[in-house]
């Protein structure tokens, strides 16, 4: 158990995400990626939690917060910019993301199913469509 867990007293939540994501595959070739997926994955996931509204504004947001996010993978080339994150999500599959990210919330919650369901979907979905439809054509999380 690393000091984060250790503070907790069990798996934190962001590593368990990680842990949903993991399904996620890089389409990129691994010789070609300076920005892991896990990392874009984690920060766009983040930031939108910290109610970024661009990819630029996570961006932002994930400088400020480095340390924070180095707790969970370590953001060897730092952050990609804007543009970057938003060719990187663009190639993410948002039925999987929003299946991986459905899962998480179950895991974390059993007690809680409104949580994983519809509402919470469609709740996500319709943020996740604003922030990513603004920034990309392909939006990184579906309410379907």
């Amino acid at each position: 158990m690393d000091e984060w867990e250790a503070g907790f007293g069990e798996k934190s939540r962001l590593k368990a995400l990680l842990d949903h994501f993991s399904e996620i595959e890089d389409p990129r070739p691994s010789h070609k990626v300076a920005y892991p997926l896990s990392e874009v994955l984690l920060l766009a996931v983040c930031g939108t939690i910290a109610d970024c509204d661009s990819f630029e504004a996570i961006g932002l947001w994930g400088n400020r917060h480095l340390d924070f996010l180095r707790r969970f993978l370590p953001y060897h080339h730092r952050l990609p910019t804007g543009r970057w994150l938003t060719l990187l999500i663009s190639q993410t599959d948002p039925a999987l993301f929003s299946a991986c990210f459905t899962n998480w919330v179950r895991a974390c919650w059993p007690d809680r199913p409104e949580l994983g369901g519809p509402i919470l979907t469609a709740k996500v979905g319709v943020e996740g469509s604003n922030l990513f439809a603004r920034s990309s054509s392909l939006p990184l999380i579906s309410g379907s």
